[in-house]
Parts: C-alpha cells; structure tokens; sequence
C-alpha cells in the first residue's frame, strides 16, 4: 500500500485545529456535563448557545454548545496563518467545486465554511477574539481540568481518499492502521500543530464524528474524573476506559455526554514537529494498537457515532474488522 507523500508547501496554511459546534438537545444538561462535571470555562451564553474553551486556551471558544431538537456536529473549526490564507484556502475549495460561503459567526474575523469531499462541515478562520490568560487562575481548575482541544476523529466510508485530500491541504500523517491480507488503509491519524492529529479518520459508515478530545494534564486527573463521574450520577457515560493506546502512546477514556456525543479525555501522547518524520504502521489485528493495555473497546465505539449536520452517510468500502470485546 502506497501512502500519500507529506505536501509540505500546501496551497494554504493551517496552524491547528481550533474549535467544533456541537447541537446538543437541553443547554442545561449540557452545561453541567461539560462545565460542572469536566471543568470547561464559560465565556458567554445566550438563550440557545453556551461557548466554552479550555484552560491554556486565549481564543474565544473551543467548543460551542447550540441548542437544537437533534444532537448532531456540526462545523469542525480550523484557524489558519492569516488573512490572506484565508483567501487562498477558499479559492482552494472554489477550485475543488466544493461549496463554499462566507459567513458571520459571534467572536471570529472573516469566516467561511466549506465541506470536504466526504461531506464533513468545517469552518476557516484566521484571526478569533482574544481572551485574558487563565491558565495560571488555579482557583478555577476543576473537573478533569482540561487545558485544550486536541483533536477530532471521524468515522470515513473510504479513508484512503480522506487522508489524500487532507495530506494535500498540508496535513501530515503519523501513524496508519492496515489491512494485513491487502493492506488497505483502515485508519489514518493526520497533524498540523505538532502532536499525533488534529484530525484521524477511522474506517465506518460515515462521515460521522466519532469524538473530540480534550488535553488534560496527568493520568491522574482522568482518574479523578472517573471518581467524579461514578458518583453524580454519570457512570453509564463512561463507554471506555482508562487505558493506553498503542497508537498516539496517549493515556485515555471516552465518556458520551447527555446526548451521545463522545469525548475524550487525553494526555501524554508524543511530539511529530519534524517535516519528514516516518509515519508508523499497525496491522489491524495487533491487539495492542488500539488498546496498549486495557480493556478492549466495546462494539459501540466501533458503531456509533455523530452525525454532521447536512451530510449523507453511506457505508464503508472496507469489510475487515478490528478486536472488539465480547
């Protein structure tokens, strides 16, 4: 199996993932799941909106919470160098005849939304509203204390053509999941900011969002999290976890929030800075791929996941299938 060469001088500059815009069916819920519960800061809220970020985070927001009568994803935010990538990233997509329009959104400059060529929403931005510094606030800390958005991870029907296309626009790929009989791409983790991803795609019927990840300082604050969740009332939003991951390295749980959606909770995975860094192959069947040590993932980690907003899914190319626990 070929893999897509690293674009190195892409036709636009993405700095890193930036936010998502998830709807979500009782603001209130959602409030304690994500504010009371996993320690996310407010930084303003209306009557069908709460918009949170993280705490080393100086943007406006990283995640925005929409009320709405179905819970789907929506936009995936990415922030890019400057205004005039910003140009060059929507001609890129003109070019593409993917469709794309320029739109107003609350604390973000110039901002257009496109889709990509699987049908996921995403949003472009080059310059959001600049908040005062918490981080060094330790008096907000609380929940899981979570210090940042890592990345998202999508459910793809062909993941071979989303990597492609994300590898042109300058995403880099660091490690690959394939096929041992004909080594078919099963799964890719992608990066611009330096980590593991900012985007991985995971072969399933989609697209579907299968998670966001949140940052957090230690194993130990997952653990606490765990305590937390176990008594208030959220233990069966624990769907897996703790454990490692053979892939990224990174210590992790996923929990689901009032409305399905999953996150995860993440740290320690490792640094991909250099340009010309291999990416590491897995064979699907490793047993430690996905679960260094831990239990294996369940079967609704494989099966469910988000819809975005607007977006027909279809069923996957691949019909291999990983370890999945009884």
């Amino acid at each position: 199996m070929s893999i897509p060469a690293s674009v190195l001088n892409p036709p636009f500059n993405i700095v890193r993932l930036s936010h998502i815009v998830l709807t979500v069916t009782n603001l209130e819920a959602s409030r304690k799941f994500y504010v009371d519960t996993l320690g996310l800061q407010v930084t303003d809220q209306t009557n069908n909106r709460i918009y949170l970020r993280a705490m080393e985070e100086r943007g406006h927001h990283c995640i925005v919470l929409e009320k709405g009568d179905t819970p789907v994803a929506n936009e995936l935010g990415f922030k890019v160098f400057d205004e005039e990538h910003l140009d060059k990233a929507k001609a890129f997509f003109d070019a593409q005849g993917l469709p794309t329009k320029w739109v107003e959104v609350p604390y973000q400059g110039r901002t257009f939304r496109t889709r990509d060529p699987q049908g996921i929403p995403l949003e472009f931005y080059a310059k959001m509203d600049r908040l005062p510094p918490i981080h060094q606030k330790y008096a907000l800390y609380k929940g899981v204390k979570p210090l940042r958005i890592d990345h998202f991870n999508c459910f793809s029907p062909d993941v071979l053509e989303a990597a492609r296309f994300y590898n042109s626009i300058g995403f880099r790929m660091t490690e690959y999941t394939a096929t041992e009989d004909k080594g078919e791409l099963w799964a890719a983790w992608m990066h611009r900011k330096g980590g593991v991803h900012d985007i991985a795609f995971t072969n399933g019927t989609g697209p579907r969002l299968h998670h966001v990840a949140f940052w957090v300082p230690t194993p130990l604050n997952i653990i606490d999290l765990l305590d937390v969740m176990a008594t208030t009332g959220y233990v069966g939003n624990i769907e897996r976890g703790p454990g490692r991951h053979g892939i990224s390295n990174a210590f992790f749980l996923y929990i689901r929030d009032p409305d399905g959606h999953r996150v995860e909770i993440y740290c320690s995975d490792y640094q991909t800075v250099d340009p010309d860094l291999e990416p590491i192959s897995w064979d699907l069947k490793d047993p430690q791929r996905q679960t260094l040590w831990g239990a294996p993932a369940p079967r609704s980690w494989f099966e469910e996941g988000s819809t975005f907003a607007g977006a027909a899914s279809r069923e996957s190319k691949l019909r291999a299938t990983p370890i999945v626990a009884p």
